[in-house]
């Protein structure tokens, strides 16, 4: 029941969301429903809220649109420390929050690592300044370079929601086996980036049509297939929750299908561009579909879908990766890999998941707010009285031109520029307050 708001809080700064439709995930509330917000939380979720007796109040008519739980990206890239000329933790805030999202996980292949204390703290510090939720992984091993386990138990404590070299796949299974353990005492996730660089001559082009074109080795399948089958054997022997991140194999999928079905604790994470994308568009866009891993074949981008589909992949991540217009100006086998994604992740999945019939709405909401959220442990991805003000206002079906002039984040490495799409973030709200709206 909504408490009596009226009189109890007169007078207070509030935000009335008027006669969307409400989804949410964990309830399973599919209506239209009035939502008022107050000092950042729920305040009431009701089929007719009265604005009469309520002062100093802003009004969002939300009539024919979606609102949903602000967005979950659990694999962010702000480059910040380190390299703040691609991104930092501000602009790479103000991106998410231009794509729906009001929580995200930086990962900690920044420069110094997040592999301490200190710097986990300043990047911890630096996120509560912005108008979302920043949290951190921290790294796996110092410096990331796969020797020795940094102190999980102390970066636990200051607060890493998990933790990744992501970036660097880890080689030795040694060490993997020991951050399981660790990982597993913690109740934290640890996210690989599965790659085998034994097997690859130049990374971030398929093996296969993309890299005869370019006249270059390329990276095999097998480099990720390795990587998941010695990491899910690694995960059943210790029990530990491990997520595979961009996963980019028909393979893949199917192995992790099989290690869910085993009840083994493996997640999964797929990018709107390995649903959306193939080795054609690295052939098209060159370094601008640059990545690690890379684009795949037709059979890999529909497996990845399906696996969305299913529940197999539990999450959407965007591994939003910036780099500057002089870097991805290179040649390609020195230009760096990786796109930005956070803006242009909600029409990818409209276009490629909703609008295709692969998934239904609820359960693509949750693959974008609530299923991260609930393995990475954060208060979010829900909409309850009493819960986070952190909600996202969506025209599923508004189309426009994504144009460079209108990219939040420093860097426009992107093959999508120019595309029409369909599915357009609205409102952002984090904490009760717009972080967001629409032009």
């Amino acid at each position: 029941m909504c408490p009596d708001v009226y009189g109890l809080f007169m007078g207070e700064n509030m935000i009335l969301i008027k006669d969307g439709r409400v989804i949410d995930p964990v309830s399973g509330l599919d209506g239209v429903r009035d939502i008022l917000l107050s000092e950042g939380k729920i305040l009431c979720i009701k089929e007719k809220i009265s604005e009469d007796d309520l002062q100093e109040i802003t009004t969002i008519d939300a009539a024919g649109k979606i609102i949903a739980p602000g967005f979950v990206d659990v694999h962010v890239h702000f480059r910040d420390p380190g390299f703040t000329d691609k991104e930092d933790i501000y602009t790479g805030a103000k991106a998410a929050a231009a794509g729906g999202y009001t929580s995200v996980v930086m990962m900690a292949n920044t420069k110094p690592t997040i592999d301490n204390v200190e710097t986990l703290k300043y990047v911890l510090e630096k996120g509560k300044e912005t108008d979302i939720n920043v949290y951190a992984c921290a790294n796996v091993t110092y410096g990331m370079k796969g020797e020795e386990l940094t102190d999980f138990d102390a970066l636990a404590k200051c607060g890493a929601v998990g933790f990744t070299d992501d970036g660097i796949p880890l080689v030795k299974e040694e060490i993997v086996l020991e951050a399981m353990k660790k990982s597993k005492a913690l109740d934290l996730p640890l996210s690989f980036h599965e790659e085998d660089p034994s097997v690859i001559e130049n990374n971030g082009i398929n093996r296969g049509k993309a890299s005869e074109y370019f006249g270059i080795g390329g990276s095999p399948r097998d480099a990720e297939i390795n990587m998941i089958r010695r990491d899910i054997e690694l995960a059943r022997k210790t029990g530990a929750a491990i997520d595979i991140q961009h996963i980019s194999t028909k393979e893949g999928v199917e192995m992790v299908r099989r290690a869910k079905a085993e009840g083994l604790k493996v997640y999964a994470e797929a990018t709107p561009h390995h649903f959306s994308l193939t080795e054609e568009a690295a052939i098209e866009h060159g370094t601008l579909a640059k990545m690690n891993p890379p684009l795949r074949e037709e059979a890999d981008r529909e497996a990845v879908a399906n696996g969305l589909a299913d529940g197999t992949i539990d999450m959407i991540a965007t591994d939003h990766a910036p780099h500057t217009a002089v870097e991805k100006a290179r040649e390609l086998t020195k230009a760096p890999s990786g796109i930005i994604g956070l803006e242009t992740a909600l029409p990818l999945a409209v276009m490629n998941l909703l609008n295709t019939g692969k998934m239904r709405l609820r359960s693509l909401l949750a693959s974008m707010s609530t299923n991260p959220a609930r393995i990475y442990k954060l208060d979010a991805g829900y909409l309850a009285e009493g819960g986070p003000a952190d909600i996202v206002i969506l025209d599923l079906n508004e189309k426009y031109a994504y144009k460079k002039e209108d990219i939040a984040s420093k860097a426009c490495n992107t093959p999508f520029i120019g595309w029409e799409m369909t599915g357009k973030v609205l409102y952002t709200i984090c904490g009760g307050k717009v972080v967001y709206k629409a032009k």
